[in-house]
């Protein structure tokens, strides 16, 4: 099986995107807010394609997949810096909506490359309730696993 770069992967560009975007945001505040809440929002969207990147370097479909489930994380933790900003004045109404789509888009994203990477397990639906990650999770079951005689 051909594996992708890092680098060549869609959900990857995606988070990359997300924290080149928030990135230039947090730059614009001032030193309370960029001290504070600044640097846990770039560190978590940093987090994203970080563990992207290193759950393709290790080599295995189970390490992998966990570092993808861990992406997963660091993009909720960043949805919430992104409330703790706005609550507290750092953002504007129009730089939030203008990170909706942003932020929309790498849960499905996320889940969608879950799936795609080798044999499924248990435990790879989206945790929490319903709408945590995206507006609409795709619960996935356990799939039960064919073993051969030979």
């Amino acid at each position: 099986m051909a594996v992708k770069g890092f680098q060549e992967l869609d959900v990857y560009r995606l988070a990359e995107r997300l924290a080149d975007g928030l990135w230039k945001v947090v730059a614009s505040w001032d030193d309370m807010a960029k001290c504070t809440a600044g640097r846990q929002l770039v560190r978590a969207a940093d987090s994203i394609g970080a563990n992207i990147a290193e759950g393709v370097g290790r080599g295995s479909y189970q390490d992998n997949r966990r570092f993808v489930r861990m992406a997963r994380g660091s993009l909720n933790e960043t949805r919430h810096w992104l409330r703790r900003a706005y609550r507290r004045g750092f953002l504007t109404q129009d730089q939030s909506e203008s990170l909706k789509p942003l932020i929309a888009e790498p849960g499905p994203r996320l889940n969608a490359y879950l799936k795609s990477i080798g044999p499924r397990e248990t435990g790879d639906a989206p945790s929490g309730p319903a709408g945590a990650l995206d507006e609409n999770p795709q619960q996935e079951g356990h799939k039960p696993q064919v073993t051969s005689d030979k």
